[in-house]
């Protein structure tokens, strides 16, 4: 039987009507966030200028696209139909007369469906990884550029060594099948994932050392939270079935925070021997402040301007990073709909059929483009203060 086509105002229509749930909470978030701007802080401040506001739009489409995929996604992005296999773009599927909005892959997956559930794959690894990287870096870029001395010596001389690898030859090594046998992932996630919590624990300890009842208060929910979490990284113990991640995702996951934590633990370092300099870090010296908390409430929250700035556009680079990885067949699964993979699988016949290729092409453009919107926004929010 013969496959049967929308037309074009079909087309457009349908992935309309798709993504409307999407635009609906887009719309109620940020027509609130801008009603209450002046109380949302650093946030509040990105709907003052319209770079600000496209970047917040962008990126919010896709986090919204990602939360909503199994009501805005008509197939499962891993079922293949046969006679759609490389369809043009409205062709209706043979049972159910739902369309491959915009058709189909060389396996018959419904190229609009991969799309939108490989949101999910870039929404949650790349700003987790980068947070992790962020952890990394503050916790051992602070007491660097505090102390100095032997201790910024050592922790340099390791950042340039890992920055001294080619970064896609580090990312074949670390995920290729024969590391993943071995102890050093295991280690890895042992050693980069306990770093989130001694950086939180250590924060809360340096706030509130003089106040031991609020420490507890703070401190003691942190620790459980914070252990059970780490537990569940490592695949120990995940009551939720949350936060555990498979061996593929796990190795993934690990090789953009080892890649990432570096280049974070430079920046912190430079800032920090900037600002170690300032009157107001000699003036808490004078009182006596520990040095944990000078360089937790004193440097670190001086230095939040260029660091949240460099968290979008780290946030944008380690997309770039998952891109790449799935393009030269390094995702977390062959038959991931992350758009890397997506976009290698439609590279394959693109002098036949550039529909495959162009919308995760273009989903992963948009996303890194909003995320790049964003830091140049709160770049300049920053030059204001």
């Amino acid at each position: 039987m013969p496959v049967e086509f929308l037309s074009t105002s079909a087309i457009v229509l349908g992935i309309l009507g798709r993504l409307l749930p999407v635009f609906v909470v887009m719309l109620v978030v940020m027509g609130a966030s801008f009603a209450f701007r002046r109380r949302l802080g650093l946030y509040g401040q990105l709907y003052d200028s319209g770079i600000g506001i496209v970047g917040v739009a962008l990126v919010l489409f896709w986090l919204i696209a990602a939360i909503l995929a199994p009501v805005v996604a008509p197939f499962d992005p891993y079922v293949q139909v046969r006679e759609l296999q490389n369809a043009l773009p409205g062709a209706l599927h043979p049972a159910t007369d739902e369309a491959f909005l915009l058709g189909g892959d060389a396996l018959g997956r419904c190229v609009f469906s991969r799309m939108i559930w490989g949101s999910r794959v870039v929404m949650a690894i790349a700003p987790a990884a980068t947070l992790f990287a962020y952890a990394i870096g503050i916790t051992l870029g602070l007491p660097a550029g505090y102390f100095g001395g032997w201790l910024d010596t050592g922790l340099t001389f390791l950042a340039n060594l890992v920055l001294a690898f080619p970064v896609i030859l580090l990312f074949y090594l670390l995920v290729t099948p024969e590391i993943r046998q071995t102890a050093l992932p295991g280690t890895m996630a042992a050693v980069l994932f306990a770093f989130p919590l001694v950086f939180v624990l250590v924060f809360l300890a340096a706030r509130f050392r003089e106040r031991p009842g609020v420490l507890a208060l703070t401190a003691v929910p942190a620790a459980a939270l914070g252990g059970v979490v780490y537990l569940g990284l490592l695949g120990i113990w995940d009551p939720t079935g949350a936060v555990a991640m498979d061996a593929n995702t796990l190795n993934i996951f690990l090789a953009v925070v080892f890649v990432t934590a570096p280049t974070v633990f430079r920046i912190v370092r430079g800032l920090t021997l900037d600002i170690r300099t300032r009157d107001y870090v000699a003036a808490a010296q004078t009182r006596g402040e520990r040095p944990t908390y000078i360089m937790m409430w004193e440097i670190l929250p001086n230095a939040r301007g260029p660091l949240v700035v460099d968290v979008c556009l780290r946030i944008g680079y380690t997309t770039i990073l998952l891109g790449t990885l799935g393009f030269f067949g390094l995702g977390v699964a062959p038959e991931s709909p992350d758009w890397g993979s997506t976009i290698n699988d439609g590279r394959r016949f693109l002098r036949l059929f550039i529909h495959p290729a162009l919308p995760p092409a273009l989903a992963l453009m948009s996303l890194v483009l909003g995320l790049n919107l964003l830091a140049d926004a709160l770049r300049e929010q920053s030059l204001k203060d």
